[in-house]
C-alpha cells in the first residue's frame, strides 16, 4: 500500500518573507482558500507574534477553517519561537481552527547559538523542552524545528529532538535553513535521525534553495523516511526560496517507479491556477521556463519536438499538461517545422497541399527569421499573399465609451462597423475591460472567452503605448489578438476585437480544401 506524504505549505509564512512581499488579510484569505482547494494538508498561516497584522491574518485563516468537526479542512499552523509569549500568541491565533498546530523552533547550530541566540547548548535544550511542553498544553498537534539543522552538530541536535518528543512534539521538522545540504548527505542525516530518536512522531523537512537543491534534497529525505514536506507555491521564500510544491508533487507522481509509491492529497489540476494567484498577489513573476507551472513548461518550438508532440504528446511531455491546469502549446518560430506549420493552417481553415504548401512554408521561414514569434495574423497574411486573395476586414471600431469607479458597476458602449453597417452595443462587467469585452460580444454575436491577458509598455513615461495581447476561445477554436493604444482599456478592446474578427473569418471560410495541390492529382 502507498504511504501518505503530508504537504505542509508555508507560502503565507516563509513565502511572504520574500523581499518585497507584503500580503494583507484579504489577500492571505484568498490564497488560503485556494490552498484548501488545492488540497494541502497543513497551511502555515504566519508568525503571529511578528506583528498585529500577522496575528490578524493567522486568526482570520483559523476562523475560515473553524467549522467544528471539519475533518476535511487543512490544519492551520502558527509559527513560534521558544518564548512563552510567542507560544501563547500563536495559540491565540490558531485556536479558532477546527484543526490547529503550533510550530516551535530554536536554532541548534554553533554559529546560530553563539552569534544570534547568545545561548549555551544547555540553555537551548531547556528552551526547546519548556516551549514544546507549553505548546502541548494548548493543543495535541505540536511541531518542533531545530533551525539550521544542516550545520548543527548531529549528536547535540538529536539530544534536542529527543527532548522535544519527550515533551509532546508530534512532528519533528528538520530545516536546511540556509540551503547548505546536498542530497546524499541530507538523506543520510534524515535516516540517522529516525534511527537515533525514538518515539511516535512524523519526520519532516524544510529545505531552502540557495544551491538550487531544495527539491532534490526534499525527495532524498522522503526516500530516507521523512513523511512531511514543507514547501511553497512557486518556490518563493527567504533569499533563493524554498522547495517548490508543484515540482515536488509532480516528481512524486511522475517518477513513482524510482521514488516509491506515495499518496499525496494534492488536486494537481489546481496547480497552475494556484501558481498564477500567488504570482498576482505577491507581485513575484513566474519564470517562463519554471517547471510544471511556467508558461513554457508545455510549449514547443523546435520542429522535431513539434512533429513528435503533434503525433503523440508523450514523445516530449512526461506529464499531462491538463493534469496540472496547463495546455500544450505549439509556438511558431524560426525553429518550427512543416508539420507544425500545416497544423496551424488547418486550425485557421486553410488546407494547403503540394507546391502551395511548400511556397507558403518557405515564405513563413523567411518571415520567422525576422520575427521572434508568429501569430494567426501573420499566417493569414502569408497564405492570402500566396493565394492572391484579400483578408476580410471584419468589424472596425468606430467609437468606445467606458465608465468605471467603485461607486457603480463598470459599463461600456461600443460602436462597430462592418460592410458599411454600424452596430451599437452596451455591456457591464467586473471592471472596464470586462465591460468592453461584454459590449463587443453583444455587438458581434461571438461569445468568446478570454483565456490569457498580457499588457506591457511599449515606451516609457506616463503617455506610454500599452501593448495588450490576449488569447480567446470560442467553440473549441483558440485565437489571439493584439491591440495598441495609450489607453490600456482601448488597447484591450482592440485586442479582443481582433480576436473576434479572426474567429469570424475562420467560421465564414468555406469548408474543404482552400487551395488544391498545384502539381495535379
Amino acid at each position: 500500500m502507498s504511504e501518505r506524504i503530508t504537504i505542509f505549505d508555508t507560502t503565507l509564512r516563509d513565502g511572504e518573507q520574500s523581499p518585497g512581499i507584503s500580503l494583507d488579510v484579504t489577500e492571505k484569505l484568498e490564497i488560503a482558500e485556494q490552498l484548501s482547494r488545492l488540497g494541502v494538508d497543513v497551511i502555515e498561516a504566519g508568525f503571529p507574534i511578528a506583528s498585529q497584522g500577522d496575528f490578524e491574518s493567522v486568526e482570520a485563516i483559523a476562523r475560515l477553517f473553524g467549522t467544528p468537526g471539519a475533518s476535511g479542512s487543512p490544519i492551520v499552523c502558527g509559527l513560534s519561537r521558544t518564548g512563552f509569549a510567542d507560544v501563547d500568541r500563536a495559540w491565540e491565533a490558531v485556536q479558532h481552527a477546527a484543526r490547529r498546530r503550533i510550530h516551535v523552533f530554536i536554532a541548534t547550530s554553533p554559529i546560530h547559538m553563539e552569534k544570534k541566540l547568545r545561548m549555551t547548548p544547555d540553555q537551548v535544550k531547556i528552551e526547546a523542552a519548556t516551549a514544546v511542553a507549553r505548546a502541548r498544553s494548548y493543543c495535541d498537534d505540536v511541531e518542533f524545528s531545530p533551525e539550521d539543522a544542516s550545520r548543527s552538530d548531529f549528536d547535540f541536535m538529536c539530544d534536542v529532538l529527543r527532548l522535544a518528543v519527550d515533551n509532546g512534539a508530534t512532528t519533528l521538522n528538520i530545516p536546511d535553513t540556509v540551503g547548505f545540504a546536498v542530497p546524499e548527505e541530507w538523506g543520510r542525516r534524515i535516516a540517522s535521525i529516525r534511527e537515533r530518536v525514538s518515539g511516535d512522531y512524523v519526520l519532516s523537512m524544510h529545505c531552502h534553495n540557495d544551491l538550487g537543491l531544495a527539491v532534490a534534497n526534499s525527495l532524498s529525505g522522503v526516500a530516507a523516511g521523512a513523511r512531511q514536506i514543507e514547501c511553497t507555491i512557486n518556490g518563493i521564500g527567504e533569499r533563493a526560496g524554498n522547495a517548490a510544491l508543484e515540482e515536488l508533487v509532480m516528481a512524486l507522481r511522475t517518477r513513482a517507479d524510482a521514488l516509491g509509491q506515495f499518496e499525496v492529497g494534492i488536486r494537481t489540476e489546481e496547480l497552475a491556477r494556484t501558481s498564477r494567484l500567488v504570482s498576482r498577489l505577491t507581485g513575484y513573476p513566474v519564470q517562463y521556463n519554471k517547471a510544471v507551472v511556467g508558461r513554457n513548461a508545455f510549449a514547443h518550438e523546435a520542429g522535431i519536438h513539434q512533429h513528435g508532440v503533434l503525433t503523440d504528446k508523450s514523445t516530449y511531455e512526461i506529464m499531462d499538461a491538463e493534469a496540472v491546469g496547463q495546455t500544450t502549446e505549439i509556438v511558431l518560430g524560426k525553429h518550427s517545422g512543416r508539420h507544425a506549420f500545416r497544423d496551424a493552417l488547418d486550425k485557421l481553415g486553410f488546407r494547403l497541399q503540394g507546391d502551395a504548401l511548400n511556397a507558403a512554408f518557405m515564405r513563413f521561414k523567411e518571415l520567422a527569421d525576422r520575427k521572434v514569434e508568429l501569430n494567426e495574423a501573420d499566417l493569414e497574411a502569408i497564405v492570402v499573399e500566396e493565394l492572391g486573395q484579400a483578408v476580410g476586414t471584419g468589424y472596425a471600431m468606430v467609437s468606445l465609451e467606458v465608465h468605471g469607479g467603485n461607486l457603480s458597476t463598470p459599463s461600456a458602449r461600443v460602436v462597430l462597423e462592418r460592410d458599411g453597417t454600424k452596430v451599437t452595443a452596451f455591456g457591464e462587467g467586473d471592471g472596464m475591460i470586462d465591460a468592453v469585452c461584454s459590449a463587443i460580444k453583444q455587438a458581434t454575436g461571438i461569445d468568446a472567452r478570454l483565456t490569457d491577458f498580457k499588457v506591457s509598455s511599449v515606451t516609457g513615461n506616463t503617455d506610454a503605448l500599452g501593448d495588450v495581447v490576449i488569447k480567446a476561445e470560442h467553440d473549441g477554436l483558440k485565437v489571439s489578438g493584439r491591440g495598441l493604444s495609450t489607453d490600456v482599456v482601448e488597447a484591450s478592446a482592440r485586442a479582443f476585437l481582433a480576436a473576434v474578427n479572426r474567429i469570424l473569418r475562420i467560421r465564414e471560410r468555406p469548408s474543404g480544401p482552400v487551395v488544391a495541390d498545384r502539381t495535379g492529382p
